[in-house]
């Protein structure tokens, strides 16, 4: 028996697969288990079971268990296997404290990964003098400054650290710290978390600060809130010593928000105080976007004309949705997107000249707002054509079945021949759907091949073959072609 481990050594919160062979006999199920992750039952087969796929957590050597069961649920064998475990780069907590309105302490954290902040998501919790405990939630990374709900003196220490949410594997460990209660400064200001929601670029975003005089607010100082690209706001604090203002980030990713005081009338010097900055993450505005392609052959008058449009949204092709043709007078067509965003259809421009041609989607089942999002338009030249599309009938001929009408007079025959009529398109073109008619009424229709020609063998009465003639039609593009051709006997063979 053998466990296989792949791979090893692997990185904490990485995947890695077991996989067993060499079973005992009467094992039908293997189950595997490893730390504290859900057992994983896989049936035996030729003496294999596997692979079973779990997340590395922790560090250093750690055993994967197996243990094979008979068809009775009874243990007939166990095995094990050994998983090096890369422990995850240490991360930094970093906390300030400040003293906010009412003299009650406020905190804020900061945790950088360097392996990134996507995973890290837990508590964090402050342990107060007396063993108090304060809980912050940390969601991606980012902490919302909390009020520790005591009037703390300077010199105080307050314990800080960081638990993962359970079922998580944040990239990194993060060592819990002491941080010490400063002395109040003269002036202080404070930048309080965007509201609750997703920060969009080239969305607004409130923000807000507190001004303090010595734990005092500051009405009516001036704070200007900058960072991230943003332009910068200035308002002006009310009497709680609060301001708040609106800023719109340009461009996705994390950014650093401060607030600075440019002017107070206070006797605290509070102008130029900055606050610790507060990083944020700004996210993508989902946005739909709609290409049409420019046709790659000469497009002809009153010709079936290929176009293709690509439904993207952030970038990620859209599939399933429901994209519109439409311009230069054009019967509007409507494609579906495959897997990669692509719609592709045909239209044809009755008139030559310029047009302008459009792709609009009209449904479309995304995170986006895809649907009424129109393209640019695509300009088109629509030329006159190359040779003149022409349909000639063949001449054809009829034979009868007049042995079986001698054999079986009592039968009656109502269709007493048989008729082969042809009919060819200059130039070829495959897939043209002919219609053959004798004296003016339908008799069948035919689809030409690759050289152009359709053939037809259909069961004619006497009337009809007495016509001598047949009619050829069929319709390219917008033009409809006729042509007339003999019906005579067939030559003997």
């Amino acid at each position: 028996m053998a466990v296989t481990i792949v791979p090893t050594p692997v990185a904490a919160c990485s995947a890695f697969t077991a996989t067993v062979t060499g079973a005992p006999a009467g094992a039908v199920t293997a189950v595997f288990f490893y730390d504290g992750a859900a057992p994983q039952s896989l049936p035996v087969v030729a003496g294999a079971a596997g692979p079973a796929t779990f997340t590395a957590v922790g560090s250093g050597a750690q055993l994967v268990l197996v243990t094979y069961l008979n068809a009775v649920n009874t243990v007939v064998g166990a095995d094990s296997g050994t998983v090096t475990v890369n422990a995850a780069p240490a991360g930094t907590i970093s906390t300030t404290l400040s003293i906010a309105v009412g003299g009650l302490v406020t905190a804020q954290t900061t945790l950088t990964c360097s392996a990134g902040l996507t995973s890290v998501n837990g508590t964090l919790t402050y342990t107060l003098p007396g063993g108090v405990t304060v809980t912050a939630p940390v969601v991606n990374g980012v902490v919302v400054p909390v009020s520790l709900g005591l009037a703390l003196t300077a010199g105080q220490v307050v314990g800080v650290g960081f638990t993962p949410a359970a079922g998580t594997c944040a990239a990194c460990t993060f060592a819990p710290i002491t941080v010490t209660v400063p002395a109040p400064t003269t002036c202080s200001v404070v930048v309080i978390q965007p509201v609750v929601g997703p920060i969009v670029a080239g969305q607004p975003t409130v923000v807000s600060a507190v001004v303090l005089c010595n734990g005092v607010p500051v009405p009516g100082a001036a704070v200007t809130f900058n960072g991230g690209g943003a332009t910068p706001v200035t308002v002006t604090t009310n009497a709680l010593g609060i301001a708040t203002g609106s800023v719109t980030f340009p461009t996705a990713g994390p950014v650093s928000l401060t607030a600075t005081v440019t002017a107070a009338g206070t006797t605290c010097t509070c102008t130029n105080v900055v606050s610790v900055p507060v990083t944020v993450t700004v996210t993508t505005p989902p946005t739909c976007l709609v290409l049409l392609l420019p046709p790659v052959a000469p497009v002809v008058v009153g010709q079936p004309t290929v176009v293709s449009a690509v439904v993207l949204c952030n970038g990620v092709p859209v599939p399933g949705a429901a994209v519109t043709f439409n311009g230069g007078g054009a019967t509007p067509v409507t494609a579906t997107t495959n897997a990669l965003g692509i719609a592709t259809g045909s239209v044809t421009f009755p008139t030559a000249g310029p047009v302008s041609l459009t792709a609009t989607v009209t449904a479309a089942g995304t995170t986006c707002t895809c649907t009424n999002v129109v393209s640019l338009p695509v300009p088109i030249t629509v030329g006159v054509g190359g040779p003149a599309v022409s349909l000639q009938a063949l001449p054809s001929c009829w034979w009868g079945h007049w042995e079986h009408q001698l054999a079986n007079p009592s039968h009656g025959q109502p269709y007493p021949v048989t008729a082969t009529l042809q009919a060819q398109l200059t130039p070829a073109a495959a897939g043209v759907t002919v219609n053959f008619l004798i004296a003016g009424q339908p008799v069948g229709s035919a689809v030409t091949d690759a050289s152009g020609i359709a053939t037809l063998t259909t069961d004619l009465n006497l009337l009809q073959v007495q016509s001598g003639t047949f009619t050829a039609t069929a319709t390219v593009g917008s033009t409809t072609l006729e042509s007339t051709g003999t019906l005579l006997p067939c030559r003997p063979q």
